[in-house]
């Protein structure tokens, strides 16, 4: 149990510092119409999912946790596609995404294994 509880904060870490990693960038674009909505969207993504994190350690039930963990997830997915999609337009340079953007996957790995595990479907 101790172990599972130090790999929790460990995540609660590492999803803080990632939405405080997408605040940073998000300041760093362009304050062009594109930069401002794709900065809006991934702003909105890429925070929520530490929220939505917290919010299920707080669930009310197992399918509730799950939910919670799903939403966390798909704001996730989100927040990749924006940071893929800034790569891909060369909106910033490379350097500044790439550890990002390889944060982000590592993290939709782990909430998705977490995913399957609560729904029982873990292989």
């Amino acid at each position: 149990m101790k172990g599972e509880m130090s790999g929790k904060r460990d995540l609660d870490e590492r999803l803080l510092a990632y939405g405080a990693a997408v605040i940073k960038l998000v300041e760093s674009l362009p304050p062009s119409i594109a930069g401002r909505r794709i900065g809006d969207q991934l702003l909105r993504s890429g925070t929520s999912v530490g929220a939505n994190f917290e919010e299920a350690q707080g669930a009310e039930s197992r399918s509730d946790f799950a939910h919670k963990l799903q939403i966390a997830l798909k704001e996730l997915r989100e927040s990749c596609y924006w940071l893929r999609l800034l790569a891909k337009t060369e909106m910033l340079p490379q350097e500044m995404l790439a550890d990002l953007i390889d944060e982000s996957l590592q993290l939709r790995a782990i909430l998705s294994k977490s995913v399957a595990t609560v729904k029982g479907t873990a292989k």
